[in-house]
Formats: C-alpha cells, structure tokens, sequence
C-alpha cells in the first residue's frame, strides 16, 4: 500500500488541464450512470456547525476503483491556528476490494472543488458569444478560495481582466503567488468583489446567506460554500446547476432554502451530468445569469486521488506500506 501526504501532493503538483479532464471523466459516468455512491452520512457532535462526512463511492469507467473519503470540516479551526478541513482518503482495487493507497490530506478535496469549478467555468466560456476579458470576483481567501484563484488564472489566462478578492479577515499577500501578484487587487468588501464579476465564487465559512443584490447579466455564480446567497436570489438565477440535487437539497444550503421558502424544484435545475454531456449551456441567452451550487459528489474525490495515486507511481513518490 502507499501512503501519500499533502508535500507528495504538492511535489505532483497542480496540472489542471489534466484535473480539470480527470472530472470531465468521472461526469461521463455520472451520466452513464457507471457509478455507486450513497448519499453521505454527516456525524455530528458537540457543536453541531462541527461535521465529519463519509464519502464512499465506486466510479467505472476505463479505470475503475471504489474508496472513500473521511472529512472532517470544523469551521473554528481557523481561530486556534489549525486547518478547518482535514480528511483521509482510501483507495480500493475495484474487483478485489484490497487498498491500495491512503491519502492523509485535505488537499484532495481543495483541488477536487476547484477541478469541478473550472470544468463548469470551461463549460460557461463556450457559450460566452462576448469576447470581452472576464472579469473574478472571489469572496473568502482560504485555502479553497487560494486554490480556485490558481485554477482560474491557469485556465483562463490571458482572457481574465480584473481579479478581486476579499476576505472577512485581512489577507496575507504571501498567499497569493508571486507570478500572479501583479493581476490581483484586494477588495474592501464583498460587493466590490461581486457588482461587476463575470465569474463570481465563494468560498466561504458563512453561517448565514448575505448576498441579496442582483448580478452582473451573463455571469457564473460559482455557490462553493452554498451558503451564501438569500432566498431572493433566486429570482436572478436564470440557469441553476447542482452536482447531484439528493446531495445538495439538504444540510441548510441555499438549494434547500430556496426550495423550501420559493418552490425550487428539481425539475428546476440541471444536473452537472446533463450540462457537460449535452453542452446545453452554450444556447443559453448572452444575459442568462448561471448559478452553480455544487455539494461535493464522492465519485469526484476518487477520481482525483486516483489521479494522484497513479501519478505517484509514476515519479516513485510516497511511501510503501508494510500490509
């Protein structure tokens, strides 16, 4: 068995025209339905904003493998200089079940949410009949909110205009890297960040929903933290897009919020698996506001941790484990 942590993750590094594929992937099965994957449990204790999530899933495939992911997300972590996130993930042989890998990192899930953004971001751009540069908003700085600001300059590049990011707390330039320093202004509040985003995320820890103004026509609200925009909001959303509604349509996030309070309904949305494999959003109108409201789908954190997994191999990075 081989053992990874987050320095053999970072010594792979991020390539993510090849992450952003490794989900493209995994969203075929999800439409092929080449999968299993429960709706996860979440533990509970304490106080109850406190969680630790299972995440098992199999995914097929052309490289099938089952695992699971065991995340513990503790928000007040981040006030006793500890990481708010922390997870195990094991993988298993698909046909005999024998573990093959445990990867002890929450930079798994980190690089899993913004591999799934920027496929959704890929998607939004081919229907974008406009050539003007895109302008970022990204609202919280954390780790997440670190990794989509490298993932988004990556793949959008040279069309990006402005990026502005805010954080509730001040940020530490140190966390934005040096090549990307000169494309990055920070916001003095959340709204500067959002009025004028063509490509908006949050990534927050928010208890409570906050955003209550309209957006920019023709944006992508990236909803990462899924907690974060008021009931209201929903009469802007000309496109709502979840990863999986079973998933996303509980635990308080803006999706159950809106289906309790305005009637959302399933029907209502598209699922990840249909915009992707049926490109319906490139016949949307240049004005339709598109909200992606993704929970976390288990096959998606397999898939990446395979990818790392095998790339390990590769480079013989890690370390073997006695059975």
């Amino acid at each position: 068995m081989l053992y990874l942590n987050a320095d053999n993750i970072k010594e792979i590094g991020l390539n993510w025209e090849q992450l952003t594929t490794v989900i493209e992937s995994a969203v075929e099965c999800l439409h092929t339905k080449d999968y299993s994957q429960p709706v996860k449990p979440y533990l509970r204790y304490g106080d109850l904003k406190n969680r630790i999530i299972a995440m098992p899933a199999y995914i097929g495939g052309a490289s099938p493998w089952a695992g699971i992911k065991w995340i513990a997300s503790f928000p007040d972590n981040i006030y006793k200089n500890k990481l708010r996130a922390n997870s195990v993930t094991i993988l298993n042989e698909y046909d005999s079940g024998i573990p093959q890998c445990i990867i002890n990192t929450a930079m798994i899930s980190a690089i899993r949410t913004a591999a799934v953004s920027g496929l959704m971001i890929k998607n939004f751009i081919k229907g974008k009949k406009s050539k003007s540069k895109i302008n970022i908003g990204i609202n919280g700085f954390g780790p997440i909110g670190q990794m989509h600001l490298r993932m988004i300059i990556s793949i959008l590049g040279g069309s990006i205009g402005e990026v502005l990011i805010h954080d509730l707390n001040p940020i530490n330039e140190n966390n934005i890297d040096n090549n990307v320093k000169d494309m990055v202004s920070i916001a003095g509040s959340w709204e500067e960040c959002y009025k004028n985003a063509d490509v908006f995320v949050t990534c927050t820890v928010s208890a409570a929903p906050y955003i209550d103004i309209a957006p920019k026509k023709g944006s992508l609200q990236l909803n990462v933290s899924l907690r974060d925009y008021t009931v209201e909001m929903r009469n802007y959303m000309n496109l709502i897009i979840v990863d999986d509604w079973k998933e996303v349509c509980r635990q308080d996030t803006d999706i159950e919020n809106m289906h309790k309070v305005k009637g959302l309904l399933e029907n209502d949305t598209f699922s990840i698996a249909e915009v992707v494999s049926t490109g319906n959003l490139n016949n949307r109108s240049e004005s339709d506001v598109v909200m992606f409201n993704p929970m976390g789908l288990a096959i998606f954190d397999i898939a990446v941790a395979v990818y790392y997994y095998q790339e390990a191999l590769k480079k013989d990075i890690g370390f073997p484990l006695p059975d």
